[in-house]
């Protein structure tokens, strides 16, 4: 059922913040001295349009509580760089780590927003010699950013790519080592691995992210689960979620409560073999 009357917003995030973190979480705040999973991710994970995302449909059917540190919109970044995340994953029995893409990181050719990796701060000097046509000043997000690179030269923006690609790969080889529970890494999406969507502008997430790069982390990880929802129950599950009249071009975007489902029986068999 969808709400798109109810003016503030169709549900209450009842956000929270842990420790010294500047990040506002998804509540209800779990408390941190019983056994417990963690879970990062973006705007899925934190359940955007979500009454029960699947962090609140593993922690039901574990029995054991989950802590949601998702953030919408987040890339790596966000969690490498915070220490109270690190702190909170490290001391969890198992973390969960839903794969972001590649574009909302800073690297070599831009930087981004320290909480809000989906904005565009600035272009490095190498970004701005390789475009010189092109004027960093129109933009303050990555998508926006990628796509008119893309569209300026193809040529170009392959070398951009390749960029967000290995910094991905680095960054979260990072992320994991910093966390000493056992991960978990969390492939949601409507599309495959070995089908990844470059398209810059509509592009489903995690973007530019392929199978050559989670081979890349397997390693260093316990497992990998994946998910991909279809585009049946994509519609299916858009049905369920609850948004403003405002927000509906966002919820657009999600992959819907079916999705939130799989992915909870997905972890709940995944957490079970490690807990």
């Amino acid at each position: 059922m969808t709400y798109e009357n109810l003016g503030e917003g169709a549900l209450d995030y009842a956000p929270c913040r842990y420790g010294k973190s500047k990040l506002l979480f998804r509540g209800p705040k779990r408390k941190l001295n019983a056994p417990y999973v963690a879970m990062l991710g973006g705007t899925e994970t934190y359940g955007k349009f979500v009454d029960l995302p699947f962090p609140v449909l593993t922690e039901s059917a574990l029995d054991m509580p989950v802590v949601n540190l998702g953030c919408v919109n987040a890339g790596i970044d966000v969690f490498s760089t915070d220490g109270t995340v690190v702190d909170i994953a490290s001391r969890a029995e198992v973390t969960v780590i839903q794969i972001t893409g590649a574009q909302n990181m800073s690297n070599r050719f831009y930087a981004v927003h320290p909480r809000r990796n989906d904005r565009f701060l600035r272009a490095s000097n190498l970004l701005k010699t390789i475009y010189r046509e092109v004027d960093f000043t129109e933009f303050n997000f990555t998508r926006h950013l990628l796509t008119a690179l893309k569209t300026t030269s193809p040529e170009k923006f392959a070398m951009v790519e390749q960029e967000l690609r290995e910094a991905w790969v680095a960054r979260m080889k990072t992320l994991v080592s910093r966390i000493d529970s056992r991960v978990v890494l969390l492939w949601l999406s409507g599309h495959a691995p070995e089908q990844p969507d470059r398209d810059t502008a509509e592009g489903s997430d995690p973007l530019f992210v392929d199978r050559e790069m989670l081979d890349a982390v397997s390693p260093f990880v316990e497992e990998i689960v994946e998910v991909v929802v279809t585009p049946d129950e994509i519609s299916e599950g858009f049905a369920g979620l609850a948004y403003t009249e405002f927000e509906a071009p966002a919820a657009r975007g999600m992959l819907g409560i079916s999705a939130h489902e799989r992915a909870a029986s997905a972890l709940d068999a995944a957490l079970r073999r490690l807990l």
